[in-house]
C-alpha cells in the first residue's frame, strides 16, 4: 500500500462497517448481550447490579470482536462471495483483505490492552474467541462438509459466540463480584438458544437456491421453523428454571416468546417466501432488555 492511500483506509473502512456491520444492529445486540449476561449473573448471585466502567470495557470488547468476526468472514467468504455476491466490498475492491487485516490486528491490541485494565485473566478470555476464529479459515478450506454442510459449519463455528459469552461471565466474576457459579451455565444457554433462534430464522425459507446454505434447505422450511420455535421454548424453560419469575417483569422474558411465535404462524399459513425477520430480531432486543430490567429492578 502507498503512503498516499494511507489517509483514505479509515474512510474505506468507515464505509465497510456502515455496510456490512451496521453498528445500529451489531452494536445494539452486543451490548444488550453484555448487560444481559452480567445483569443476570448478578441477579442469580444475590447481587445488586449496575453497569460499571468494567461493563462498558466488556460491551465494548464484545462489540470490536464481533467486528473482526465480520471482517474475518469476509475474507473466509471471499471465492464464494466472488460467484455469488459480486456487489461485496471485498470483491468489487472498495476494501482490500490486507486492509482489513489491519483492521483486525489494531481490535486485537486494543481489546487486549482494555481487558489488561481489569484482569490478565480478561486478557486470555477475550483473546480465545479470536484464535478460535482465526482456526476457522483453515478448517473450511480443508474441509468441503464443513463450507458446504449449514448445521456442521454451524456446529463448528458456533463456540466463538460460546467462547465470548463465557468471557463476559468469567471476566465478571471473581471475590466481591459475581458468583452466579453452575447457574452460569444455563444462563449462557439461555442466550444461546435467544441467538440461534435468530440464526435458524434468517436462514429459513420456503425457497432456496443452492448457493443460499439455509437450514431450511436441510431440514425443509417446516422442520427449520420447528427448530427456531424449539429454541424459543428452550430459553423460555431455562429462564423459567433460573429465575422462577413471578413479577410482570420477570415474566417479560417469557412473554417475548409471542414474537417468534406470530412469526412462525405468518410463515407456516403463508407457504412462501422467508421467515419474517423483524420479530426475530424484535425477540432478541425484548429478552435481553426484560433480563437487564429484571437485574436493575429484581422482585
Amino acid at each position: 500500500m502507498s503512503t498516499a492511500a494511507l489517509p483514505r483506509v479509515p474512510v474505506r473502512l468507515g464505509r465497510f462497517v456502515l455496510r456490512m456491520f451496521r453498528p445500529h444492529v451489531y452494536a445494539t445486540y452486543g451490548v444488550l448481550w453484555v448487560f444481559a449476561l452480567e445483569g443476570s449473573a448478578a441477579a442469580l448471585s444475590g447481587s445488586a447490579w449496575r453497569p460499571t466502567a468494567a461493563t462498558a470495557v466488556r460491551a465494548a470488547s464484545v462489540v470490536l470482536v464481533l467486528l473482526f468476526l465480520r471482517m474475518l468472514d469476509e475474507q473466509k467468504d471471499l471465492a464464494h462471495d466472488r460467484v455469488h455476491h459480486p456487489d461485496r466490498p471485498l470483491v468489487t475492491g472498495a476494501i482490500t483483505a490486507s486492509e482489513l487485516r489491519g483492521a483486525m490486528t489494531v481490535i486485537t491490541v486494543v481489546v487486549a490492552a482494555a481487558n489488561a485494565t481489569l484482569s490478565p485473566a480478561a486478557v486470555l478470555l477475550v483473546l480465545l474467541p479470536l484464535a478460535y476464529a482465526l482456526v476457522l479459515p483453515a478448517v473450511e478450506a480443508a474441509s468441503a462438509a464443513v463450507r458446504e454442510r449449514p448445521l456442521l459449519n454451524l456446529a463448528v463455528t458456533y463456540p466463538v459466540q460460546v467462547l465470548l459469552g463465557g468471557y463476559v461471565c468469567l471476566s465478571a466474576a471473581g471475590p466481591g463480584t459475581l458468583t452466579a457459579g453452575w447457574r452460569a451455565v444455563p444462563l449462557l444457554a439461555l442466550c444461546a438458544c435467544v441467538f440461534l433462534h435468530f440464526e435458524f430464522a434468517r436462514k429459513t425459507a420456503w425457497e432456496s437456491a443452492p448457493d443460499d446454505r439455509l437450514y431450511s434447505s436441510v431440514l425443509g422450511p417446516a422442520g427449520s421453523a420447528a427448530v427456531a420455535l424449539a429454541l424459543v421454548a428452550g430459553a423460555v424453560v431455562c429462564d423459567v428454571l433460573l429465575f422462577r419469575p413471578t413479577t410482570v417483569v420477570g415474566l417479560l422474558p417469557c412473554l417475548a416468546a409471542l414474537l417468534p411465535a406470530v412469526a412462525a404462524r405468518r410463515f407456516l399459513t403463508a407457504r412462501h417466501g422467508r421467515w419474517p425477520l423483524p420479530p426475530a430480531m424484535g425477540y432478541i432486543v425484548v429478552t435481553y432488555l426484560a433480563l437487564v430490567l429484571q437485574a436493575v429492578f429484581p422482585p
